[in-house]
This record gives C-alpha cells, sequence and structure tokens, in this order.
C-alpha cells in the first residue's frame, strides 16, 4: 500500500486491474471517511445489502447535486430528464412500473426467454466472423457488438439502421466515462454532442411512427402503455430508451469480457463449459460476485441521518456502496477470492439490490450465458495474449478496454 489515501488509489488507473486488495483493506472500515465533506464508503455486505433497501437513501440526481458531485457520481449528460434510476419514489415506481410492463412479468413474461434464439443467431454469426484469424480482440470484434445489436432488436430498431444506431452509440457511451469526460477534446465533446442529438432525433421518429403504427417491440409498448400508472411522456419514453441503451450496453460488455479474462486464467472451469453448457448459469451468477461489471455505486445521498456500525452519517452526505468489496465479504462467503462456480450460495450484489435492482437483469443474464458457453465450445485452444489487458478508465463499470485471445481455428 502507498500513502495515498485509500480511496485516491482505488480510483487511481494504476489499480485498475486488480483492486481487490484495495478493497480488502477498506473492509477494515467498512464506514470510511477519508476528508472532510467526502463520501462515506461502505464496504461491508450485510451493510451495503440493508442500505440499498432504507429509504433514508435517494437516488434522486438533484440530491446529488445538492450534496456537490465529486469526480464519480456527476450525471450523465444526455440532454434528457433523468431516468427512474436517478429518481426516488413515487416518480422511480411509476415509470420502472410502466417500463417493467413491457420487459417482463406479469404482462410480458416470455419478452426476454423469446429472444434466446436471436441471441444465439448474433453470437454464431459475431464468432463466423472471426473467419481464419487465429487472434482477435474480444471487445471489439464480439462484446462490444452483441448488446448494440441486442438492443436495437429489443426496441425494435429496424435492421438496416443498425449500422447508424452503432455508430451514434459509440461516442454516447465514451461521453458516459468520468475520466473520458474531464479530458476530453473539444472535437470530442462536439462529436458525443452530435451523436446525442442524432440519437435523440431518430428515437424520436421511432416514437412517433410507433405510436400511428405500434408493433410488437418494447418501443410501441412504452409509447402505449395505458395501465393504471397512466402513459410515458415523450421525454420519458426517450429517457427510457436511452437507459436500456446505456445500461445494457456497458455492463454486459464489461460482463462477457471480465468472464471470458475469468474463464481462460481458470482452464479447468473453461473446459468443464465446454463440455457442458447448462455449467453458464452457475458461472454467470459466480462471476456477478468475483467479478462484478459494476463495482461501485456512487450516485447515493443520506436525506435523513442513518447509523450504521456506530458512525452515524448526517443528513445530505454523499455516500459510496462499493459493491465489489461485499461481494468479496469474508464475513458472506467462504473463501471469498476464490472464482467456484460451484459454490451453493451466490447471494451476490452484482445487480445490487432493493428497488434500484438492475432492471435488466433477466437479458443480461442469458446473454452473458449464451455468449461464454459458445465461446468455449467454439474457440479451439484459446489463450490470453495479455494479462493483464488493458483496462477502460472508469473505476465503476470496470473492465477491459481490449482482452486479445489467440486460438487454433475455429470448431
Amino acid at each position: 500500500m502507498t500513502h495515498a489515501p485509500l480511496l485516491r488509489q482505488i480510483t487511481d488507473y494504476a489499480n485498475r486491474a486488480d483492486p481487490y486488495p484495495l478493497y480488502e483493506e477498506l473492509r477494515k472500515t467498512p464506514v470510511l471517511q477519508e476528508e472532510d465533506g467526502g463520501p462515506y464508503v461502505i464496504s461491508s455486505y450485510w451493510d451495503i445489502e440493508s442500505l440499498l433497501h432504507d429509504p433514508r437513501i435517494s437516488s434522486d440526481a438533484s440530491n446529488l447535486a445538492a450534496a456537490g458531485d465529486d469526480e464519480l457520481s456527476g450525471t450523465e449528460q444526455t440532454g434528457l430528464p433523468p431516468s427512474f434510476i436517478r429518481l426516488d419514489p413515487p416518480e422511480h415506481d411509476r415509470l420502472r412500473r410502466i417500463a417493467n410492463s413491457s420487459f417482463g412479468p406479469p404482462h410480458r413474461p416470455h419478452r426476454v426467454d423469446a429472444l434466446r434464439g436471436d441471441l444465439a443467431r448474433i453470437v454464431t454469426d459475431l464468432i463466423d466472423g472471426f473467419g481464419d484469424a487465429r487472434e482477435i480482440d474480444l471487445v471489439d470484434e464480439f462484446a462490444y457488438p452483441f448488446p448494440v445489436t441486442v438492443i436495437c432488436r429489443l426496441l425494435g430498431v429496424p435492421r438496416e439502421d443498425e449500422p447508424r444506431f452503432r455508430a451514434w452509440v459509440d461516442p454516447l457511451v465514451a461521453s458516459l466515462d468520468p475520466d473520458t469526460r474531464q479530458g476530453a477534446s473539444a472535437e470530442f465533446k462536439e462529436s458525443a454532442q452530435k451523436a446525442r442529438m442524432e440519437l435523440g432525433m431518430y428515437l424520436a421518429g421511432l416514437v412517433e411512427q410507433r405510436t400511428k403504427e405500434p408493433q410488437s417491440d418494447m418501443l410501441s409498448d412504452l409509447v402505449n402503455s395505458r395501465g393504471p400508472d397512466g402513459a410515458m411522456t415523450m421525454m420519458e419514453v426517450l429517457s427510457t430508451a436511452v437507459l436500456l441503451l446505456i445500461a445494457g450496453h456497458e455492463t454486459t460488455v464489461n460482463l462477457i469480457t471480465n468472464g471470458m479474462l475469468t474463464l481462460l486464467r481458470h482452464p479447468r472451469i473453461l473446459e468443464r463449459l465446454r463440455d457442458d453448457p447448462g455449467l453458464s448459469v452457475k458461472v454467470v451468477e459466480e462471476l456477478l460476485r468475483y467479478e462484478p461489471p459494476v463495482q461501485l455505486v456512487p450516485q447515493r445521498t443520506c436525506i435523513a441521518d442513518i447509523e450504521v456500525r456506530g458512525v452515524t452519517i448526517p443528513k445530505g452526505s454523499r455516500i459510496w456502496l462499493v459493491l465489489a468489496a461485499g461481494n468479496r465479504d469474508p464475513e458472506r462467503f467462504h473463501e471469498p477470492d476464490r472464482f467456484d462456480p460451484d459454490r451453493e450460495d451466490i447471494q451476490h450484489l452484482g445487480f445490487g439490490s432493493g428497488i434500484h435492482s438492475c432492471f435488466g437483469a433477466p437479458l443480461a443474464r442469458l446473454e452473458t450465458q449464451l455468449a461464454l458457453s459458445e465461446l468455449a465450445r467454439r474457440l479451439d485452444n484459446p489463450r490470453l495474449v495479455e494479462d493483464p489487458p488493458p483496462y477502460r478508465p472508469n473505476a465503476v463499470l470496470r473492465g477491459p478496454r481490449h482482452l486479445r485471445i489467440a486460438f487454433d481455428g475455429l470448431r
């Protein structure tokens, strides 16, 4: 350990490849505030889980702004009103119920599962696209394009428009990284702003089209919802669509990439998965504990005094919930630093918990199960070209920026 403050070390890119020793150090002080006015950092499993369910913890972007944004907790620059993950009840509950009615049970119980065949075909096409190559970048050639294609199909973006859609997504997603924002050139900022505007106009056109001619896609459901919570406004539909795009994109890219990296570091488990694709269910759940794509949740504010382990966290304070530290808490998990898909108890924090638990968890699980099982089956003798690989700058959404894999051919 250096003498730098622990939070500074955690956000330091130099420690991105392996932050877990820092999390171990962090758990020695389960409620940590290193400087006056700084965030209170919570790192034990039970405390995090409790606070994720505590109504005295606000996710509202206006409360966060009043508390004073820090380097990790800034709001998304989308030009739209806050999505429901940045709102508190009752408005959060209203918008989430409307969105969920078009995404899953009880109204659309088979929507995600019905995508299974489509997802499998996308995975096959992407792997076939490796062609005669003997080395690939898994991020650029597989993990990145996969979820964009999926969200296009889910929302109802016509297939011929998918290339345009992806061109807008790239700068938009990049602009959400706080580190990228801080060092961005004027040209990059202009590109991101243009992408936001063009994507917004495109989605607005789709929304208008679906209002007149509904189809069997999620955007049509959002536009035409007439349940007890009423209908979303045009801006709320657009904000929810962008949320699905962003949240469903970055987390899935990181989950697939972290997953393949972990499997290549554990060749016996990779071999088991190759022989038994059904093992992918357990593999993905353990990955969500062992290498979660969302490392911490910094966008929370106390709206009342809260006592945690004898420490009073004052009203108006910012809180960071370090999910990845909780996921490796030895008070909660036996041998937490061991990757073990046969672990009988994997009640992880990988998708959060409480009212803000990950909306797209069923889809992310299915995408990653299909991706990892098919990569394991089809890549002949895969191996890492570089370990550790280069990581993305973001300390919140942690994953390799590139993952070069060599292999002997495709099965």
